[in-house]
């Protein structure tokens, strides 16, 4: 049986880098006041979040935190992996901001706005995706 999961990875990646630039950008622009600052913050980082994104959701995919054999698809699990990533993120942001507007200041203020409206996204970002079957060959039902 063929691993579909990397093709559902892929597409969750995807799916949650429009949403994350989106915020990025608007976030950007709201706190150094330059339109082209949140554009070039957003656009900046769409490679390596999508990099880190894709290697975050592969780690999870192999922990296996497992009760009774059965991995743990849970909020708790949702929640967990809303923290790791949030971290990862956050710390990407900040320096890329800092080097495209060359303030540290700016980056440390749009990655501590970010931290909040990241992870309300990104938790209802795994809630969805925890629904869908794309990419699934079977569905383990906790």
């Amino acid at each position: 049986m063929a691993d579909t999961s990397h093709k559902r990875h892929i597409a969750k990646t995807i799916t949650w880098r429009i949403v994350g630039t989106i915020d990025t950008i608007i976030l950007s622009w709201i706190i150094s006041g330059d339109p082209y600052i949140g554009l070039k913050i957003g656009m900046a980082e769409v490679v390596t979040k999508m990099l880190f994104y894709y290697l975050h959701e592969r780690a999870w995919f192999k922990i296996n935190l497992s009760k009774d054999g059965k991995i743990l698809e849970s909020r708790k699990r949702h929640i967990a992996k809303t923290f790791t990533w949030r971290i990862i993120g956050t710390m990407d942001t900040m320096l890329i901001a800092w080097i495209v507007s060359g303030n540290p200041l700016t980056g440390l203020k749009i990655g501590f706005a970010e931290v909040i409206t990241k992870m309300i996204l990104y938790y209802f970002h795994e809630r969805i995706w925890y629904k869908l079957n794309f990419g699934l060959t079977k569905r383990n039902n906790n």
